[in-house]
């Protein structure tokens, strides 16, 4: 009963920097920190 979920069939990790993330990844993450503060 959640209102998301996240999948995908490939390894973004393998192309991800410390520096520079993947778009999956940094797009996740700025969903979760808006819907935290309101946002969303």
């Amino acid at each position: 009963d959640h209102p998301w979920f996240v999948a995908c069939q490939f390894h973004p990790e393998f192309t991800s920097t410390p520096r520079d993330g993947h778009p999956l990844f940094s797009g996740f993450v700025k969903a979760a920190l808006d819907y935290k503060a309101g946002k969303a």
